[in-house]
């Protein structure tokens, strides 16, 4: 894996209901492509980055779905997300990781910048506008 040389904290946003110790592991749905079945976790150095992942979750869910940010422990190696560093953003300014091994949850962080109403609409008008296969490659 690529070398990385962040040493967090770390952060996961999702809207599973989560406790100390469990494992977050690969091998789901895509909140974003759902035809995906990730093989890899997905974490972040940036507290309000897993935030706006959560908030993304949420809207996509639908339903009341919360959205919720953990700090999270890498179980094994990681490697800089290919989904944003170097292809959406010199570098990893975005400090995004992604794992084949589990993460550990450390406990839930309740101190995240929440999006504005405004935002948060903007980003729902977005993501209703494709359809589940349109919104985005994966590199899994």
């Amino acid at each position: 894996m690529t070398e990385v040389t962040d040493t967090g904290p770390f952060f996961h946003g999702t809207i599973a209901d989560l406790r100390v110790d469990d494992l977050l592991t690969a091998g789901f749905r895509s909140n974003y492509r759902p035809d995906v079945v990730m093989n890899h976790v997905y974490f972040t150095a940036n507290v309000n980055g897993a935030g706006l992942a959560a908030e993304i979750a949420a809207e996509l869910r639908g339903g009341g779905a919360v959205p919720r940010v953990y700090a999270v422990e890498p179980t094994g190696a990681f490697e800089n997300d290919p989904n944003v560093t170097d292809r959406k953003f010199p570098g990893n300014p975005t400090r995004s990781y992604r794992s084949s091994a589990p993460l550990k949850i450390l406990g839930e962080i309740k101190d995240w910048t929440r999006l504005t109403p405004e935002a948060l609409q903007s980003w729902r008008e977005r993501l209703t506008a494709l359809p589940p296969d349109e919104r985005g490659e994966i590199i899994n």
